[in-house]
């Protein structure tokens, strides 16, 4: 039972850090309707001014989230007013020209952090990292923890956002239908900018919260890109709490297939449950819970 429990608990905490890294890119995709293919390597930016602000300001992760936050907002911002925005509508031999775009910065990015950084692994070790609590006779790594709560309380923020005040209503606005939105008054071209800049910030927050789980290196984004894509389609692009509970799901799917079938199960789970979404419910969670 101990085992048992000790699997579920740690599906929950690490599905929770999954889901907000990828509610990030169901924002992006939800509202600008392209695969961001650069969201893990903004991510990965974040982790690495995350570890600047350690090495030479004494920040612990948890502190620098915020100004870590704010610096991928502005980058997500500029990125989209300057580079991915000036391809939207733009006829091009190739129809998804914004998603290849969007490869193209992420393999630029890493390549230039390869550049500063070299590829070496960077671990950090801040208080609490190696902390644990015992229950039950389980035990729960505190960083997990706090993760969690740190990544619960981001979506809920995020859906009081978009539920209750009139920017995120107009970003709703915009996901649905952007032709309409325009002719409400809505500027949707900001509001595109807007949420693209959100969505790399909270994929930098999710960064953050890995960093004193896990080591660093230029492409550790990678995994992290796929589980976002993954917890994007199975909760429905645009749903937070769609990206919550598929992050929970993913997590759990991980937790129990290394658990009980060993280690290389963990992944091959989730992709089938992603698998049995896109064949069974090709909207996603969010038919079933809304957004």
């Amino acid at each position: 039972m101990a085992l048992f429990g000790q699997t579920f608990i740690t599906g929950v905490l690490m599905g929770g850090i999954y889901a907000i890294i990828a509610i990030g890119m169901t924002l992006v995709m939800g509202v600008m309707k392209i695969i961001n293919l650069a969201h893990g390597a903004l991510m990965m930016v974040g982790m690495y001014i995350c570890l600047v602000l350690f090495e030479h300001a004494g920040l612990h992760p948890y502190v620098a989230l915020i100004p870590t936050m704010i610096a991928l907002f502005i980058i997500g911002y500029l990125l989209q007013k300057y580079s991915i925005g000036r391809v939207s509508g733009v006829e091009t031999i190739i129809p998804e020209s914004q998603v290849l775009l969007t490869l193209a910065l992420g393999l630029a990015i890493t390549e230039v952090i390869r550049v500063i950084f070299t590829s070496n692994y960077q671990i950090i070790h801040p208080a609490l990292t190696g902390e644990y609590w015992h229950l039950a006779g389980m035990t729960i790594e505190i960083p997990y923890l706090i993760g969690f709560v740190i990544a619960t309380i981001f979506v809920a923020l995020l859906h009081f956002f978009l539920a209750r005040t009139d920017l995120g209503q107009s970003v709703i606005a915009t996901s649905q239908d952007k032709d309409a939105a325009v002719y409400m008054g809505i500027n949707a071209e900001r509001i595109t900018n807007f949420t693209f800049g959100l969505g790399t910030a909270l994929a930098a927050a999710g960064g953050v919260i890995l960093m004193p789980l896990f080591y660093l290196y230029p492409h550790v984004w990678h995994p992290y890109l796929m589980k976002a894509f993954v917890i994007t389609i199975l909760g429905g692009m645009g749903s937070t709490v769609g990206a919550l509970s598929g992050g929970l799901i993913l997590g759990l799917a991980e937790s129990f297939g290394s658990t009980y079938w060993g280690p290389q199960w963990g992944e091959v789970i989730g992709f089938i449950i992603f698998l049995l979404i896109l064949l069974f419910l090709p909207g996603g969670l969010k038919r079933i819970i809304g957004r």
